[in-house]
């Protein structure tokens, strides 16, 4: 072995049965899509295997559209916990993939599946795994592409696209709002988003906001506030269909959105974006670098750390309410302009009509 590791061979495009590759990264929508780039380098270096995601099956939707997951393994967890259990059946995986954890609980997950090979992180309380070693202060991106690069799989964390969804949207050329996120240290307040979403719509863009499973109140507080009617709401009782949501941001003009899964939509579509940072600095988290998408944060102070606050908090970090509704609607007018890929012409779509009602809306 080198200092590059050991480096896995090309699959036997041969083999009568299919060889099997189980990788694991049982978290979110944003989790799912920030190791896209990896995902492609995997399916790249492994052809004839069926690549199996172990991960929640609320993801089977955006894992298959990825274009890069033959098959979902349902599991999941609490919060970014490691599941105790994975549902595999049949002979053990030739390689399973840990891109969910970097110690014991997610490398001994996997052991016991008895798999040909198990790339991984290395660490002291699994010391049969010649890994590299884990950094703390890395973007999700590049950390899971350094690690199959240090097993001789190259990878690009810049690869983030994945194909645009065939569907129509329910509101082309449309600003999409999205004030939530699974933290309340990563919600902007709705006030805020209200004020910016009152602008735009005065300014003729066509606006809508979208919720998750639970976030009903907080979308159509932000709805009302800003004087739009009740269908311009999607989701909230429950998520937006996968379908729906990825045709909603592909054909939008712009997204407005915290550190959350939609900001990772909107990079891996190549739909323009603004997305506001708080307890976590955008070098961790943030979109690729592209004039389309903006990163707002205000880090003054913190001496150069990257997570300078609690990404679980309840409260609004005090970074995040650093920025201004000013500046985000600089932000969003500078990016809302730009040309859209989703688009033959290379311009932005055009919006729609102003009062066109959308399909799984709100009544």
């Amino acid at each position: 072995m080198n200092e590059e590791g050991t480096r896995l061979p090309p699959a036997d495009t041969a083999a009568p049965d299919r060889l099997r590759a189980l990788v694991l990264r049982a978290l979110g929508l944003g989790d799912l899509l920030a190791v896209v780039p990896a995902l492609r380098a995997l399916r790249r270096q492994l052809p004839a295997h069926e690549i199996v995601l172990a991960a929640p099956e609320r993801l089977a939707g955006p894992a298959m559209a990825t274009g890069l997951v033959d098959r979902l393994l349902p599991t999941s967890a609490a919060g970014r916990a490691v599941p105790a259990h994975l549902a595999w059946t049949g002979p053990a995986p030739d390689i399973a993939v840990d891109l969910h954890g970097n110690g014991p609980p997610s490398h001994l997950l996997l052991q016991r599946l008895r798999p040909g090979r198990l790339l991984a992180y290395a660490h002291p309380g699994t010391p049969g795994i010649a890994g590299p070693a884990w950094r703390d202060d890395e973007h999700e991106r590049d950390r899971w592409c350094r690690l199959l690069s240090w097993y001789g799989i190259e990878a690009d964390p810049a690869d983030v696209r994945i194909p645009p969804p065939d569907g129509a949207s329910p509101a082309p050329g449309a600003v999409v709002v999205h004030p939530g996120a699974d933290a309340g240290a990563r919600r902007w307040p709705p006030e805020r988003f209200a004020a910016v979403a009152a602008e735009l719509t005065a300014r003729g863009h066509r606006v809508v906001v979208t919720a998750g499973a639970g976030e009903d109140a907080l979308a159509r507080f932000v709805a009302a506030r800003a004087g739009l009617s009740a269908d311009a709401v999607l989701g909230g009782a429950q998520d937006v269909p996968f379908d729906v949501l990825s045709a909603l941001v592909a054909h939008a003009r712009c997204v407005l959105v915290g550190d959350t899964g939609l900001a990772h939509l909107a990079t891996a579509l190549g739909t323009p974006s603004v997305v506001l940072f708080g307890p976590v600095s955008p070098r961790l988290w943030g979109p690729v670098a592209d004039a389309r998408h903006r990163a707002l944060w205000h880090p003054e102070g913190d001496d150069g750390r990257t997570r300078p606050g609690d990404a679980h908090g309840r409260q609004p970090d005090e970074r995040l309410l650093r920025i201004t509704t000013d500046e985000v609607l600089d932000a969003v007018g500078a990016v809302a302009g730009l040309p859209h890929p989703q688009t033959l012409s290379g311009t932005p779509p055009g919006p729609a009509p102003a009062r066109a009602p959308l399909p799984g809306a709100r009544p």
